[in-house]
């Protein structure tokens, strides 16, 4: 596919655009075309389904890793002990994200999650056996979260590729964001419980419901209706199909150039739990009160950006880079703040930002893709966002320490905001455009227009 009419213009493939051929389910096609509004994919009862249990999934979620980051510093004393914890759970999507999306694409997705979500749910219940028992060792939780990321590496490009075999192409963005918001609300409520349970009775509880939460995304499974999925074509067991999925994307730049921006992004502007964290006890001399505030007020701010992006019927480039260059700016803005005031409100706009971006360039890249491709996209998709975790959280944290969390915080800005620009400049080139500088009322600064 080409890219339209460029970065500042060029709207996502439309439901038209996705090869008919590969839909092979029988759902309505209303589905597909009706027009989106903030909560329309909820319409549609097998989303519906998949999102209800979602919402004690993603609640859970949120539990464990509040209890988890708990327990290794209680074991060890040791801030680095839950940053390798945090590393070894993300690793497998950096060394193995790849093969995740070859698997995506070769099986059926709806049991192909039931088994990823039924071994997150056994982690989670040997992790509070083993907890609850009082026989729990750090190296037992080294060895959790990695078999953890394991199962993340098949289960986060399957569960991405469903929602569009739930809710066809004409609902993907609004069902995209809507997921994006259930996470964040979430993490709105997660936290909470996991706090009043570890003061409570321990955070072996907070395991236990996690574990026992995914019970809530295997029923919404077994009480889907086949007939009415979207179901693409099955990718039958070849040789190169790794290297197809790379070539695809690289011959394809309204894949490639949202992915690379996503990988800048992913890997060096969202590391809140360094920055924040530093913020609140060497700039301001808080507690984690404060810090708890912080990431209260972004998570406000993420949920308002996602269910704003819902209302929206396209995904275009030019909000997606938009997006991504406020991202930067307002993370430059708040590591200059010279108040804590400042800085606490300009976090509401930073997850606002941040995940409108994030969701406009996954409803995006996965509008661009073929059906019979989309699996290894999205986990090259998942892989240079979330895998870039272990390659960008060590080189903000050494930055944050040697050189102070302003510095820290800046360099993630800038790094954020200059990508953005970089990749404008290369759609627009690719589409015929170049940036016009404009002094006259009425009009924006800098727009792209026609070479």
């Amino acid at each position: 596919m080409s890219t339209g009419h460029g970065a500042d213009s060029a709207p996502a493939p439309s439901a038209a655009d996705d090869n008919e051929p590969h839909d092979q389910g029988a759902g309505p096609r209303a589905t597909t075309t009706a027009k989106p509004s903030m909560f329309s994919s909820l319409r549609i009862r097998n989303y519906r389904l998949f999102a209800m249990g979602q919402v004690v999934s993603n609640t859970g979620t949120w539990m464990q890793r509040i209890a988890q980051d708990w327990l290794v510093h209680s074991l060890t004393g040791s801030s680095t002990a839950v940053g390798i914890t945090t590393a070894l759970q993300f690793l497998p999507m950096l060394l193995f994200g790849l093969y995740g999306g070859v698997i995506a694409d070769r099986c059926s997705k709806r049991k192909l999650l039931f088994v990823t979500q039924s071994t997150m749910g056994v982690i989670g219940l040997v992790l509070a056996a083993l907890t609850l028992s009082g026989n729990v060792q750090v190296a037992h939780v080294y060895a959790l979260a990695f078999a953890l990321g394991l199962a993340t590496v098949v289960d986060n490009p399957t569960r991405q590729t469903f929602v569009s075999e739930m809710v066809g192409p004409g609902q993907i963005r609004n069902a995209v964001s809507l997921n994006s918001a259930n996470f964040q609300s979430a993490r709105l409520v997660g936290p909470a419980v996991a706090g009043v349970l570890i003061s409570a009775v321990g955070g072996g509880w907070a395991f236990l419901i996690n574990g026992l939460s995914f019970g809530a995304p295997l029923i919404g499974l077994l009480l889907m209706r086949p007939s009415e999925l979207h179901t693409s074509k099955r990718v039958e067991r070849g040789k190169g199909q790794l290297r197809e999925g790379l070539r695809y994307v690289r011959e394809h730049p309204e894949l490639l150039w949202p992915i690379v921006l996503v990988g800048f992004i992913g890997t060096f502007g969202f590391n809140f739990p360094i920055w924040l964290t530093a913020f609140t006890s060497d700039v301001f001399h808080a507690g984690a009160g404060t810090y708890g505030t912080l990431n209260f007020l972004m998570a406000v701010g993420s949920v308002a950006g996602a269910l704003l992006a819902a209302r929206r019927g396209q995904s275009r480039m030019r909000l997606m880079v938009g997006a991504a260059l406020v991202f930067g700016v307002l993370e430059i803005f708040a590591a200059l703040s010279p108040s804590y005031w400042l800085f606490a409100a300009l976090m509401a706009p930073i997850g606002l930002a941040g995940l409108t971006f994030n969701v406009t360039a996954n409803s995006s890249v996965q509008l661009a893709s073929d059906p019979a491709m989309r699996g290894r996209v999205m986990s090259l998709f998942m892989m240079v966002f979330v895998g870039g975790t272990p390659i960008g959280g060590p080189i903000m944290g050494w930055i944050t320490d040697s050189f102070g969390p302003r510095i820290g915080f800046l360099a993630g800005g800038l790094i954020s905001a200059g990508a953005a620009v970089g990749v404008a400049l290369v759609l627009a080139r690719l589409a015929g455009l170049r940036p016009a500088v404009s002094l006259r009322r009425g009009r924006p600064p800098v727009r792209f227009v026609r070479r």
